[in-house]
């Protein structure tokens, strides 16, 4: 007989307390095994497989794609003991099964994923009797599993096929995928498809626009959620001072070439945020405020230093900013530095940067210049003091000796928290930071 479990969205991290479904790597029918990726979420953090406890059958999706769960919730329905001999568990109007063993199996959260007790709530199931009792009116015909493709309740049993990112684009550019022929092998619509249903017919006049035609609205949820949060929080939190700083970093450029050639550089994508990088850690030694942090969690408010740099990244992704964070970036060497910027960016542009990744920082830099912009006021991340904006190189006219040249120049910009660090300490640091950028050599004497 059929054991069934139910599968809860599990907390993958610290403080989580919803996801959305991003997609499903499985259907209704699908055998899985323990361990398996059953589906990818979207978390205030990063994007998540989760992976699935039990071997067995999936029997149910409980979600569709693109929904926000809380966490605890049950999403997925998987038979454990198909075709066994394991006695069903009763289950009456919706309720959780009546062993008390298997309800509390039911409702553990993944192994690792925190200790959060779960109420399982279990989706009624149509059962059949041996003699069906006389119906006056028709009987409705039985709600149809979810699935990776499906997008919404089907319409005279048809149901278009299309997958999650192609789902989210339709719903974005407002077409209805059962108006849409899919042109994919065996009718499944692709994002083509949508984005030619979406352009307007050029033969056709133009019609009258109702206020709000012309307008989008996207729930916020996921990574934007997050970082609307925090950026807020910071804003009104910590008083918030930012300094600039026009730097002559032409000998920095151009120790940059001679290292590009060197063996030690061989194979490594040295870039001036690896310059940048190197210049924070080294001038937080001689100014340690800026990698302190304010904490009146207590009875009595105190300001933590740190003896260690996580220096945190900020990178702009397909899901949006996501900080993660270099380990001990202060013990790095520049070569060191160098790899593991370009190990963290391409894993952020994928989309796969871990929601460990990002906790823990004590300081971070945010490379604007990649925009072709040379400064701004950046604000600081939670649970730290200051953050370094690193604007465009740009060839511009410079006073050399007396004497007017054209040089490489950047502006950076510190913002830091003035309960924290005054604007002496401030100062310094910047000035340091760019006295490491103006001339390299200067590293000897810190």
């Amino acid at each position: 007989m059929p054991e069934y479990k139910q599968f809860p969205l599990a907390d993958t991290a610290e403080g989580l307390t919803e996801a959305e479904i991003l997609g499903w790597r499985i259907k209704p029918g699908d055998e899985v095994t323990v361990n398996q990726i059953v589906v990818e979420i979207e978390t205030a953090k990063a994007a998540v497989e989760l992976p699935i406890p039990w071997a067995g059958v999936v029997t149910e999706l409980l979600v569709e794609p693109g929904q926000t769960v809380e966490v605890g919730a049950p999403i997925l329905t998987v038979d454990v003991d198909p075709g066994g001999a394991a006695a069903p568990a009763p289950v009456t109007n919706g309720s959780a099964p009546a062993d008390p063993q298997a309800a509390e199996e039911e409702m553990k959260p993944l192994v690792g994923y925190g200790s959060k007790t779960v109420v399982a709530k279990r989706r009624p199931r149509k059962t059949a009797t041996a003699t069906p009792e006389p119906v006056s009116e028709p009987v409705p015909e039985p709600e149809p599993m979810a699935s990776v493709h499906t997008v919404s309740a089907p319409r005279g049993g048809y149901v278009p096929l299309a997958k999650p990112p192609v789902r989210k684009l339709a719903k974005e550019l407002g077409v209805d995928l059962y108006d849409l022929t899919g042109t994919a092998e065996g009718g499944v619509i692709t994002r083509e498809d949508v984005r030619r249903a979406a352009e307007p017919a050029s033969a056709a006049p133009a019609a009258p626009v109702a206020a709000g035609a012309r307008e989008r609205r996207v729930p916020v949820k996921g990574v934007r959620k997050a970082t609307a949060q925090a950026m807020v929080a910071s804003a009104f939190t910590a008083p918030h001072v930012t300094e600039f700083l026009t730097v002559d970093v032409t000998p920095m450029m151009e120790l940059r070439q001679r290292l590009k050639t060197s063996p030690a550089f061989a194979g490594v994508k040295l870039t001036p945020l690896a310059f940048a990088a190197k210049a924070v850690c080294l001038a937080a030694r001689r100014t340690p405020d800026v990698n302190a942090v304010w904490d009146d969690s207590g009875a009595t408010a105190e300001i933590v230093y740190k003896d260690y740099v996580h220096l945190g990244i900020a990178a702009a992704t397909p899901r949006g900013l996501v900080v993660p964070k270099i380990r001990d970036a202060d013990a790095m060497s520049l070569v060191d530095l160098a790899r593991a910027l370009e190990d963290l960016t391409s894993t952020a542009r994928d989309g796969k940067t871990t929601p460990e990744a990002m906790l823990g920082g004590t300081f971070t830099i945010t490379n604007v210049g990649v925009f072709g912009v040379d400064t701004g006021t950046p604000i600081i991340n939670p649970g730290e003091s200051a953050i370094l904006a690193v604007g465009a190189i740009r060839d511009m006219p410079w006073v050399v000796d007396g004497e007017l040249a054209v040089r490489k120049v950047m502006q950076l910009s510190l913002s830091f928290d003035h309960r924290v660090i005054d604007g002496q300490q401030g100062s310094q640091f910047l000035a340091d930071v760019g006295a490491l950028l103006a001339d390299p050599a200067v590293a000897i004497t810190f």
